[in-house]
């Protein structure tokens, strides 16, 4: 499928690893333009060489002021076609280990600066008339997982700015959605893993087998499966599908509306 977002320029956080490098990589190889941001800038180097002329890095924490502030200058008066609001996740934990001081940095990490960020360039989208905003949240926000209280608890908060501000920008021709990947081989499923293994004694693949089984088709997905769903709802072929949080978790939410 074409998804004609050829020359259109995309934000896309947390660009380097995990889920927004593999759908970094599928929007360049569409032919659209990314302004990326990460922390690694050999990395993002690295995948500045791979698509020449097509992306634009920046350096540093999504989740500071003075990112955000760095990558709405960069978008400035240019269209911006979309955002991948994506970035890593807050320590694994159980509620009760959880304090305080945790609950303040998950705020941080989790959900102020998804807000501050928007906010900052959904008002460039709103006089073209055209956006797409894509929220990577967690299949958690459907149904809790164990030793993801801090995760669950704010993502949930986002999915309800995500379902709210979808019924104030539609009429300007703007969507915005929540993916909700369960367990994939990234980064975050490491740091489940561990947690796993500290709390039960068990090796690293008697943790990850027990995640596995929560699964209905057997395995641990891909950055590569979401990619393809986030590339489209993206494209200016989900124009009808907003206010949605859509799970790719492999069969794991049981739920009826899961």
């Amino acid at each position: 499928m074409d998804l004609k977002i050829q020359h259109h320029l995309f934000v896309v956080g947390g660009a380097t690893s995990g889920f927004g490098r593999a759908i970094a990589e599928l929007l360049v190889s569409e032919g659209a333009e990314i302004i990326a941001v990460a922390r690694n800038r050999e990395q993002l180097e690295e995948l500045q060489l791979s698509f020449p002329g097509q992306v634009e890095i920046i350096s540093g924490d999504i989740t500071r002021q003075e990112v955000i502030k760095n990558i709405t200058e960069i978008v400035s008066s240019r269209q911006l076609h979309g955002i991948l609001v994506n970035a890593g996740g807050p320590p694994a934990m159980t509620v009760l280990d959880s304090k305080l001081e945790d609950w303040d940095q998950a705020y941080r990490t989790v959900l102020r600066w998804k807000v501050d960020l928007t906010q900052n360039l959904v008002s460039q989208m709103m006089q073209n008339n055209y956006g797409r905003i894509l929220f990577i949240e967690s299949a958690s926000v459907k149904q809790p997982m164990e030793n993801l209280v801090l995760s669950t608890s704010f993502r949930l908060a986002a999915v309800g700015y995500v379902k709210t501000l979808s019924q104030e920008i539609g009429p300007y021709g703007i969507t915005v959605n929540v993916l909700a990947p369960g367990y994939h081989d990234t980064a975050a499923m490491n740091r489940i893993v561990e947690k796993k293994k500290q709390q039960t004694g068990v090796s690293e693949i008697e943790a990850r087998n027990e995640f596995i089984k929560t699964t209905r088709v057997g395995f641990i997905g891909d950055a590569k499966d979401l990619a393809s769903l986030a590339a489209w709802l993206l494209s200016p072929h989900s124009r009808y599908l907003t206010g949605q949080t859509l799970s790719v978790d492999g069969g794991t939410i049981k739920g009826i509306m899961g």
